[in-house]
């Protein structure tokens, strides 16, 4: 689902966390937002850690450092997969670091870490 390419969307249009992303890096509705990954258009603002089935009731997962612009395919590639979250969160940290986006550090680092096991464990089945 492309959520903001359309110029003519309003950011009252978007969900919490596309605003929560915009407002990070100074988007808006229509402008071009890169992949994270790879520099193409961005399909989606994705959960790095995702909600659940539940939604996100807390508000926990709508934070910036959660939060990474993907194509489509790179979603289903990476994806909602442990093996994989560190991965995207070292690249979204270099990400936010190359365009001064303020995030908790500690708490990118620390779900690297945590990720990290999985990648080891998991590297067949990944």
């Amino acid at each position: 689902m492309v959520e903001f390419v359309c110029a003519q969307i309003s950011t009252r249009d978007l969900k919490k966390h596309t605003i929560i992303y915009f407002k990070a890096f100074g988007y808006e509705p229509g402008d071009f937002i890169p992949s994270e990954i790879s520099g193409r258009r961005a399909d989606d603002i994705c959960h790095i850690d995702c909600r659940g089935m539940g939604g996100n009731p807390t508000g926990d997962k709508d934070r910036i450092e959660n939060l990474m612009a993907q194509t489509r395919e790179e979603h289903t590639r990476y994806g909602d997969k442990a093996c994989t979250k560190a991965f995207e969160y070292q690249t979204h940290l270099k990400f936010l670091e190359a365009n001064g986006v303020r995030f908790d550090r500690q708490f990118m680092l620390s779900q690297m870490e945590k990720y990290a096991l999985f990648k080891k464990t998991e590297q067949k089945t990944c």
